[in-house]
């Protein structure tokens, strides 16, 4: 088995507002380069009022980060789904896309999609959990029906989990995940809290992950981004089913 790496973070960049209250998409299109990331699922990429725009410029991504957004049909104006966006490098190859809505007084959602580099195959999905432990399990639980009824691919799930807890609210990933503490994200000037999470089926084994602290993080947003360096496995059954397109409205 071929054994490649791929380094994965998140990021919720708060519509590109800093803890300073103003709105510099260009110094979180530098945290992100910075970042140096092949995969970034990024939280809270579009404006909350319709028609959602994007806070990022899709053209200065390339530019600038070497990153192109993930196409989820969410609208010409939006960057992501629910504000939840996946960046890949060019060189990324995406096989299957999904996007779909989660449960819960406040709009959420999530994306999924399935991307080949370098003969092997990884799902990832961006999440931005609810803000209540009740709400949070009801979507975990949903998102888990997603997964199981899609093929066996190796799956990393990144975002904003809203919750400190590994242990009381995230239980209903564990039978498959294995979710990582990379460290205090929350508030970013301060960080006392970890909500922000990656979590890995057990296809896939993740080397360093880490939290990114330096330069413009503990200003650019209220979340420091999360990363992880992961080892992927070729997945030597590359033809079978992708799984299936549960789509939101």
């Amino acid at each position: 088995m071929k054994q490649d790496g791929l380094r994965i973070a998140s990021y919720n960049i708060r519509k590109a507002v800093g803890t300073d209250r103003k709105r510099d998409p260009d110094r979180i299109l530098r945290i992100i380069n910075e970042l140096s990331a092949d995969v970034v699922a990024l939280q809270e990429a579009d404006r909350r009022i319709p028609p959602r725009r994007s806070a990022l410029d899709r053209r200065a991504l390339r530019e600038r980060a070497g990153l192109v957004p993930v196409e989820f049909e969410h609208g010409r104006d939006s960057l992501g789904w629910h504000g939840n966006a996946i960046l890949v490098r060019p060189n990324i190859e995406v096989l299957d896309r999904a996007h779909f809505d989660l449960p819960g007084l406040e709009p959420r959602g999530a994306v999924s999609a399935v991307l080949e580099t370098g003969g092997s195959l990884i799902r990832v999905v961006g999440v931005h959990l609810g803000l209540l432990r009740q709400t949070r399990r009801a979507q975990l639980s949903q998102l888990s029906e997603f997964l199981k009824a899609g093929d066996d691919i190796a799956t990393v799930i990144v975002g904003d989990f809203n919750e400190h807890s590994l242990s009381v609210g995230l239980g209903r990933l564990r039978p498959d995940f294995t979710i990582f503490d990379a460290g205090r994200t929350f508030h970013s000037r301060r960080p006392i809290f970890a909500l922000d999470r990656i979590a890995c089926s057990q296809h896939l084994k993740p080397g360093i992950v880490g939290v990114m602290t330096a330069g413009e993080a503990s200003v650019g947003s209220d979340h420091l981004p999360v990363f992880a360096e992961i080892l992927m496995a070729t997945d030597e059954a590359r033809s079978r089913s992708l799984p299936s397109k549960p789509q939101g409205t």
